[in-house]
């Protein structure tokens, strides 16, 4: 069944849930983040005509949600939570919680589904090989910070803690090694 007016949906991402929303009058709902849930919002969307699924950037747990509405043919947008929250307070919501999340998001996705440089809101994702290579990425940096903490303990230690010091200072430069060549066989064979 496919409705007459397109439909905005907004999705609040957390770890364990999501919180759908959408315009007209389809019912919220809440559904596991996992490709459960991520079923069973294709399956409820499929029954309409959507134009835009909005979503908060949460640190990398919206990532599969959005590539599978994306790889569905869904158009998905990906939002900055500043502007999201900035949005919501310009629309009088001052309360936060999952499902008013989700509602703002909707009206969000309506105001932007409208706005004359629609596409620039729609990005596509990265694809797996990207979605691994970035986080490689992540990981080295959470390697460096370790690796730079434990030298700055070093110098001041006391003597009695410099063995266990070092100790970790070479598991984390052999971490950082093997990482850095896992990193580079992966971009020689998926990125040249």
């Amino acid at each position: 069944m496919s409705q007459p007016n397109p439909l905005c949906v907004g999705i609040d991402v957390s770890k364990a849930t999501l919180d759908i929303a959408a315009s007209s009058d389809v019912a919220q709902f809440t559904v596991s983040n996992d490709s459960d849930g991520f079923n069973a919002i294709i399956t409820g969307l499929r029954r309409h005509s959507v134009a835009l699924v909005l979503m908060e950037a949460t640190g990398g747990l919206e990532v599969a949600v959005a590539c599978s509405l994306q790889a569905e043919g869904f158009e998905v947008a990906v939002v900055n939570p500043r502007q999201a929250r900035d949005f919501a307070r310009a629309m009088g919501y001052l309360a936060k919680t999952d499902r008013i999340d989700a509602r703002v998001l909707t009206q969000m996705a309506e105001v932007i589904n409208r706005h004359p440089e629609r596409k620039r809101f729609i990005r596509a994702l990265p694809d797996a090989e990207r979605q691994a290579l970035a986080a490689m990425v992540v990981r080295r940096r959470q390697l460096i910070a370790m690796l730079v903490a434990e030298r700055n303990r070093l110098y001041p230690s006391h003597p009695q803690n410099k063995k266990s010091i070092n100790t970790i200072i070479k598991a984390l430069e052999d971490e950082l090694a093997r990482l850095e060549k896992d990193m580079n066989s992966h971009i020689r064979n998926h990125f040249k």
